[in-house]
């Protein structure tokens, strides 16, 4: 699917752009940003496979419900957000889950995720998506305040039913 989403700057030296998996350098970028978010206490502090790192791209590319968008620093690649696309059966229209938040160390603080968030909201809408969700941990205070400053909040559709709970089993 094609989008006629722009750039959104950040500074004059930061840039956002969607990511184009033909692109070497948007490959090698988003598979390096990848891991490094891997290896992050955020991550999960392991690297990415080498399985994961030589496929992870084609994989994505042959999704069509898949994008990703990628923010540089002059040349330099400094964060990444990948998005699924799933579908709200209550709403019968699709959703965008963005599953992977990253930006490198040396630009935390500085608006990188949220212009990139602000940019993959703009996709969603396109693709008449009617809500964006995501995944955060508990111990990562920067982010979740940085995800309820952008609008995200806990799931309930019944207060007295409480909030979901992300839950997860491996199938290897």
């Amino acid at each position: 699917m094609t989008t006629n989403a722009t750039a959104i700057p950040v500074s004059t030296s930061v840039h956002v752009v969607r990511a184009d998996y033909g692109n070497p350098i948007h490959a090698a970028a988003l598979v390096h940003l990848l891991d490094a978010y891997a290896c992050d206490p955020m991550g999960g502090a392991h690297a990415l496979s080498e399985f994961v790192k030589a496929n992870l791209v084609s994989a994505l590319a042959a999704r069509p419900q898949a994008y990703s968008v990628l923010a540089f620093d002059g040349d330099r690649a400094i964060g990444l957000v990948n998005c699924i696309e799933g579908f709200s059966t209550f709403a019968c229209r699709p959703l965008v889950n963005v599953h992977d938040v990253a930006v490198l160390a040396s630009h935390r603080g500085q608006k990188v995720a949220e212009k990139m968030l602000a940019f993959a909201e703009s996709v969603a809408v396109e693709r008449g998506a009617c809500k964006m969700t995501l995944e955060v941990l508990q111990g990562n205070g920067g982010a979740y305040r940085l995800y309820q400053r952008l609008g995200f909040a806990n799931y309930q559709l019944d207060p007295a039913m409480g909030q979901a709970q992300f839950m997860q089993k491996w199938l290897d």
